[in-house]
């Protein structure tokens, strides 16, 4: 199941069948922790050291849409920070993108500042 869908309002309907196909495909539940960000909230974030960039896919391009959201594996209804989950999680995600044909980045493989929770589309294929 996925806990919070609310915070998908917003995000690109592309990312959210991503994860709605996974959804299925997981022993557990997927928490959203966040869709939409306005660039006062990204400001914050990048000021606490929790982002690196003021240009990010959480805030809404002009098409009025988010092309990132961060989720968290939720085993027991709470999300979990333990990362043999979030890699767990990303085997599912990346399958059902593969399936639905679909191109999406993880946080994860980022080669520096690792952000399990963040899923992305990719920039050169969603401006």
């Amino acid at each position: 199941m996925i806990l919070r869908p609310e915070r998908l309002t917003g995000v690109h309907p592309d990312l959210v069948k991503v994860v709605k196909r996974a959804e299925g495909m997981m022993p557990w539940d997927i928490m959203i922790l966040e869709g939409v960000r306005t660039v006062e909230r990204q400001r914050e974030l990048v000021k606490q050291g929790a982002s690196r960039t003021m240009n990010s896919r959480h805030i809404p391009g002009i098409d009025g849409l988010a092309k990132a959201f961060d989720c968290a594996p939720a085993p027991a209804g709470k999300p979990s920070w333990a990362w043999p989950l979030y890699h767990i999680l990303a085997q599912h995600m990346k399958a059902a993108a593969d399936e639905m044909r679909q191109v999406i980045e993880w946080g994860g493989d980022w080669p520096s500042f690792k952000d399990g929770p963040h899923w992305q589309l990719p920039y050169g294929t969603y401006k």
